[in-house]
């Protein structure tokens, strides 16, 4: 089962085991417009937790995606690359960055939960 955590950045991340799935919220797809570039992380980097770990590109801005927390890239969303538009339409499932093994599951335990993401998101 897996569960899932937001941060102050608009990513989300979906925990299975010791591996997360990271992407961006609908929240930050509704900010951001039509993507049309999205660059994901090659395997086996690793990053600190706030790291720059992506990037996105919509007709209104181009934007870094963040390491949420420390780990390594087991796998990245090549379709991305052939079809950004997948950002917007299903952002928290086939629009999905990048997978990484997690360095320090308390990081991800610290992050938002959902309620918490969406009274900070909306403001309510």
């Amino acid at each position: 089962m897996s569960e899932t955590r937001y941060t102050d950045q608009h990513e989300w991340i979906s925990l299975e085991g010791d591996e997360a799935t990271v992407g961006i919220t609908r929240f930050a797809t509704e900010q951001l417009g039509d993507v049309v570039f999205v660059d994901v992380p090659e395997v086996g980097k690793s990053f600190a937790k706030g790291a720059e770990a992506a990037v996105v590109e919509s007709v209104k801005a181009a934007s870094e995606v963040y390491a949420p927390v420390a780990g390594t890239v087991t796998a990245g969303n090549y379709a991305l690359g052939d079809d950004p538009s997948l950002v917007n339409a299903d952002p928290e499932g086939a629009g999905w960055f990048f997978k990484l093994r997690l360095a320090n599951k308390a990081e991800f335990e610290a992050l938002m939960t959902k309620e918490q993401y969406q009274e900070f998101a909306t403001g309510h």
